[in-house]
C-alpha cells in the first residue's frame, strides 16, 4: 500500500502543530536545519503514536532541498508539503534573510513541484509582513514573481546596500513569498496540486518571544496592543487555518494567501498603528 506522505519543514512551534493535526495516520518527514530541534520535535510526535522520518535540511541549499524531496518521494505519495523555515529579522543580517526566507521558498516551490502527488497542496508559512509595505514598483513584483530562482538573489533591489534594514529585507522576502505561491500556482496545478501561502501575525513560539525580549520588541509589543484581537495567537490557531487550506474544502484555492494576524495589518491599514519600515 502507497503511504501517504506529509513533509513539514521547520520542527518549531507552528510546524510541529501543523504535523500533530495534519500527521496522523500519514508518514510525517520532518525537517529542520537544527538537529536538535529536530530530534526532539520527532521523538515528541512518536511518543505520541506518530509515524516520523527525519531530515536535516538547509532550504537555502537547493542540493539540500532536493536531497529532501527525493527521500520525500521516496516514502509514498507526496500529498502534502508545508515550509515553516525562516529568519527573523532580529536573527541574521539582510543577505542570510533573504537567502532563507526569500531565495528558500522559491527552492522549495521549486523541487518539491517536482514530486507533489496529483491533489496535493503545498503552503508557505510566509508573515503579516508581506503586507506592511507600499506597493513595490511594477517592474520589481514582476521580477519576484517570474525570475529563475537562481538569478533572484542578483537582482539590484535585493543587494544589502540598497535595502536599508533587515526589518525591510524581511518584508521583500515575505512580499516575494506571496508573489511565488502565484507563480507556482501554474506549476503546480500542471500536476494536479495546489499552493497557498499563510501570513501570521505575532504567534506564541520560541521565535516570537526571542523577538519580543530583543532591541524590537517593542514595536511587536506596540503591534499587539494597537490590534483589535489584542494578542498573541498560538500555533494551534495557524494550524487550524493550515489543515482547510491543505484540505479537499480548499479545492478552489490555489495562489492565495490568508493573512492571521489579530487586524495588525488593518490597524497600519487605518492610521491607528506606524508601519515598522
Amino acid at each position: 500500500m502507497n503511504k501517504e506522505v506529509i513533509v513539514i519543514i521547520g520542527a518549531g512551534g507552528i510546524g510541529v502543530a501543523i504535523a500533530r493535526r495534519q500527521g496522523f495516520g500519514r508518514t510525517v518527514l520532518l525537517a529542520d536545519f537544527n538537529e536538535t530541534t529536530l530530534a526532539s520535535a520527532a521523538q515528541s510526535m512518536r511518543d505520541a503514536g506518530y509515524a516520523v522520518e527525519t531530515q536535516p535540511v538547509d532550504v537555502s541549499s537547493r542540493e539540500s532541498v532536493k536531497a529532501l524531496a527525493a527521500k520525500a518521494a521516496a516514502l509514498g505519495s507526496v500529498m502534502q508539503v508545508i515550509n515553516t523555515a525562516g529568519l527573523s529579522p532580529n536573527m541574521a543580517p539582510i543577505e542570510d534573510v533573504l537567502k532563507v526566507d526569500l531565495y528558500g521558498t522559491a527552492v522549495v516551490f521549486d523541487e518539491f513541484g517536482q514530486v507533489i502527488a496529483p491533489g496535493g497542496s503545498g503552503l508557505i508559512i510566509s508573515s503579516m509582513a508581506g503586507h506592511m509595505m507600499p506597493a513595490l514598483p511594477p517592474e520589481q513584483d514582476q521580477a519576484l514573481l517570474h525570475t529563475p530562482t537562481e538569478e533572484l538573489l542578483a537582482l539590484p533591489f535585493l543587494q544589502a546596500d540598497v535595502i536599508p534594514n533587515t526589518v525591510v529585507a524581511y518584508m521583500i522576502a515575505k512580499r516575494a513569498n506571496h508573489l511565488r505561491v502565484q507563480a507556482s500556482a501554474i506549476s503546480w496545478g500542471e500536476r494536479g496540486a495546489r499552493v497557498n501561502s499563510i501570513s501570521p501575525g505575532i504567534v506564541v513560539t520560541p521565535l516570537a518571544l526571542h523577538e519580543l525580549n530583543s532591541e524590537i520588541g517593542g514595536m511587536y509589543r506596540a503591534m499587539i496592543d494597537a490590534s483589535p484581537a489584542k494578542r498573541m495567537a498560538p500555533p494551534d490557531e495557524i494550524a487550524i487555518a493550515a489543515s482547510f487550506l491543505l484540505g479537499p474544502d480548499a479545492a478552489f484555492i490555489t495562489g492565495s494567501d490568508l493573512l492571521i494576524d489579530g487586524g495588525v495589518i488593518a490597524s497600519m491599514k487605518t492610521g491607528a498603528l506606524a508601519t515598522p519600515a
